[in-house]
């Protein structure tokens, strides 16, 4: 007598790791919202805060100019927004190229699109001035908040870390991405303190508002991405 062997239904899809996403987004949302508006407002102890560091700062910078200069290498070029969608644009290619991963190609592409949209948005929705000092260390165009480079390589090392995660790289290789990503992201929103171009809320901002959209891409991603399954 010969058993006759039965399918097992197919396993639900789990949701679980993009509901995670979607509630960090949720939190980070509303810390990057209460931070906008505290901004907005003009709130006195966020501005006396804001003026401190930064008269703090510029007077460093001024005093030191073999770190001052370093820091306008590093966010000149190194982290550089432009430096950042190139990193980008090489992971777009690698996904199609390498994984044949089109529909992630895309997801990535847009979510990095989406966070220059944005931020380019709220800068000229909240207006904020930039730091003016009498000695200025460097220069840069439009408005302070948020960020846009705090916010681009977060949204960048976010997302690269998340697809470094996502395909099976094992601990070495994480760790060996993670600190590169970490220090970038952290390091570009303090260099622009340091060269006198950005409050530091403006740079909270930066962050805030990227690790948002980097949370909100991947429960995306892993709610309809292709290998949800």
């Amino acid at each position: 007598m010969h058993n006759t062997s039965v399918d097992s239904p197919p396993r639900p899809p789990d949701h679980r790791p993009a509901a995670r996403a979607a509630g960090a987004a949720g939190v980070l949302a509303v810390c990057s919202a209460l931070l906008l508006a505290l901004v907005v407002a003009e709130w006195h102890p966020l501005m006396a805060l804001d003026s401190d560091v930064a008269r703090t700062t510029h007077r460093r910078a001024v005093d030191e100019p073999g770190l001052t200069h370093v820091c306008r290498i590093l966010t000149d070029w190194v982290w550089d927004p432009w430096t950042m969608r190139l990193a980008t644009a090489l992971a777009v290619v690698w996904l199609v190229w390498r994984r044949s991963a089109r529909w992630t190609a895309y997801w990535l592409a847009a979510s990095v699109t989406l966070g220059s949209v944005l931020q380019q948005g709220l800068k000229a929705a909240v207006g904020r001035p930039r730091p003016v000092w009498p000695d200025p260390v460097d220069s840069a165009r439009y408005a302070a908040f948020p960020s846009g480079h705090a916010m681009t390589a977060t949204v960048v090392c976010g997302l690269l870390l998340w697809l470094v995660h996502h395909y099976g790289a094992g601990p070495a290789l994480r760790r060996t991405a993670l600190w590169p990503a970490v220090v970038s992201a952290v390091g570009v929103g303090l260099t622009r303190v340091w060269l006198g171009v950005h409050w530091p809320s403006d740079v909270l901002g930066g962050w805030l508002l990227g690790a948002t959209l980097v949370a909100v891409a991947v429960a995306v991603h892993q709610r309809w991405g292709p290998e949800r399954a």
